[in-house]
């Protein structure tokens, strides 16, 4: 095996994925991408509704569980992320949200410049490959990520969208153009009714690179340090442990769990804690593993008798006999589900100009006791926390394994506003539309009425809804881990690039915005090295994305 490298990224997920693609567009740069999991050449995983399968896989699936939730009646909560090329992108609902447009400004607001709205949009239109006719001024058409209506969503999530308009909250076909605001079909992530991946669709078509590897079922330990600067990293391989090389840049894309966790392996990070941990330290940096941020959810189920919705019974049995035919030869029906098919944005009384919460419709019955099954129909909504206050950390154990805290409902604010989303969507599946598939509510129940009893269901059942961001920090206080080049403070030839620089969660889910990250911090790079002999390409990139003259249209 190949032991030098011009850049080593770990982590093949969403945004390590568009660094391989575009840093090793230049020929005479080697590019190494590292994945701890396994191929992706699963249809569990290409097909749409097989990702319901794998949040507790073991074999795609990191099954963490988090700390004891002291505001959740000391619960863990199990928090899954993908383990597998692409990352998350390839468990995921596929469904793509890029947040509000003050998300972005916040973020300039707070030291990190060039990462307001105006800067960030080029970067989401050059990776989307739009298939819906949307904006020319908000979308882009040539890239690599194709952005699809659902191909054939459940009549029951027309009647979610049809029935929070009767309530009074807008319908909205696209999520990304001037307003987040509303209801409406979540836009997906698919090609020919295939789940597209990051690494489907930025490294898969060019891995007849012959300057780009990409490695599997490799295990980085710890990165090589050298008087503060970034060497390389040290993998096991094939149960074999070895020492990999960096010449310009090792850069981290493992995610919010695991970038932190390689840097507080490695010795960087607070330094009482890392003593704690047993673990050398090489450089006192203070924010790495805090600033946790996640949606919290809470869930409303639904029994139905009506086979209109996903589910298993007698009733819907020649739907499921079907369902591989009319996927194969009409790419339709129920196997090209993401599950999570409608949903939206809506403002709580307790809101103020934004939407406080967001919605994800599934037409189909969530077990009320956690099972990955349950016989018989129904359909749910989850509600989350948009912009919660609640912060938590990560940190490492005696044993070297990461302690996940989110510190839910810390921050009692955010119980307020979920207690509220609930009333809300409640009144959404209380409307008329419902009438004729209308069921028994199994959680909370209908005995759940008062703001008490629904923050005591709260704490007894709200969940994470898998989008962990902001534990390497990005900006300019003593708490921050990386500055707005994503380069770590103090530390030479290391970058960090996925969700944990988010300095705050944005409002949504969270796959675009990292496509977005590792787009920007690819240019970032580029930009770097563009005279380093040899780089040609490397230039002629870099000017490509230079800043509109002229402020965009921004979501409103």
């Amino acid at each position: 095996m190949k032991t030098d490298y011009d850049y080593i990224i770990v982590g093949a997920g969403s945004s390590g994925c568009v660094l391989a693609n575009r840093l090793s567009a230049d020929p005479a740069v080697s590019v190494c991408l590292i994945e701890a999991g396994s191929h992706d050449n699963s249809l569990r995983i290409q097909t749409p509704a097989g990702t319901i399968t794998l949040y507790k896989s073991r074999k795609y699936s990191w099954n963490f569980f988090s700390a004891p939730q002291k505001n959740l009646n000391g619960r863990s909560l199990h928090t899954p992320r993908g383990k597998a090329l692409g990352g998350s992108s390839s468990m995921n609902s596929m469904i793509y949200i890029r947040g509000h447009a003050s998300d972005y400004d916040r973020w300039a607001q707070a030291g990190c410049a060039g990462w307001d709205w105006n800067s960030v949009l080029p970067y989401f239109k050059k990776s989307e490959n739009n298939r819906l006719g949307q904006d020319p001024r908000l979308h882009g058409t040539t890239g690599e990520l194709n952005v699809e209506a659902a191909r054939d969503p459940n009549p029951v999530s027309k009647l979610f969208v049809k029935a929070a308009q009767r309530i009074g909250i807008r319908t909205n076909d696209d999520f990304n153009g001037e307003q987040l605001e509303g209801c409406g079909i979540y836009n997906l992530t698919q090609k020919d009714a295939k789940r597209l991946s990051s690494y489907r669709a930025f490294v898969a078509p060019v891995l007849d690179r012959p300057n780009l590897t990409v490695i599997t079922d490799c295990s980085v330990q710890s990165l090589i340090l050298e008087e503060r600067v970034a060497k390389g990293v040290r993998v096991v391989s094939d149960g074999q442990a070895m020492a990999l090389s960096a010449r310009h840049e090792v850069i981290l894309s493992a995610g919010s769990l695991g970038s932190p966790s390689l840097l507080l392996a490695s010795g960087i990070g607070p330094e009482q804690e890392l003593k704690n941990a047993g673990i050398k330290v090489e450089h006192d940096l203070p924010g790495v593993g805090k600033n946790l941020q996640d949606h919290l959810d809470g869930l409303i189920t639904i029994r139905s008798k009506s086979p209109l919705t996903l589910g298993f019974s007698l009733g819907s049995l020649p739907s499921i006999v079907l369902s591989p035919l009319r996927y194969l030869f009409g790419k339709k029906g129920w196997l090209t589900t993401n599950y999570v098919e409608a949903g939206g944005f809506a403002r709580t009384p307790l809101a103020d100009a934004l939407p406080d919460v967001q919605f994800h419709f599934v037409p189909g019955y969530r077990s009320h006791r956690g099972r990955l099954f349950e016989w018989g129909h129904g359909y749910a909504v989850h509600t989350c926390v948009l912009r919660p206050k609640s912060i938590g950390e990560l940190r490492l154990d005696r044993d070297g394994k990461p302690v996940i805290d989110f510190n839910f409902l810390s921050d009692p604010q955010d119980a307020k506003v979920l207690v509220e989303g609930l009333k809300l969507a409640r009144r959404i599946l209380a409307d008329q539309q419902f009438d004729g598939i209308r069921g028994k509510e199994m959680l909370p129940g209908a005995e759940v009425q008062t703001d008490e009893q629904l923050m005591a269901y709260v704490r007894e059942y709200a969940a994470t809804v898998f989008h962990p961001v902001g534990t390497c920090k990005m900006g300019v206080d003593a708490m921050s881990v990386v500055g707005a080049d994503l380069t770590v403070h103090g530390i030479q030839g290391l970058r960090v690039v996925d969700a944990s620089i988010m300095p705050t969660l944005i409002s949504g889910n969270t796959n675009a915005p990292c496509i977005m990250i590792g787009e920007k911090a690819a240019d970032m790079i580029l930009r770097a090295h563009a005279f380093t002999p040899g780089s040609e390409r490397a230039r002629e990139q870099a000017g490509q994305l230079a800043a509109p003259s002229a402020p965009e249209s921004q979501l409103s």
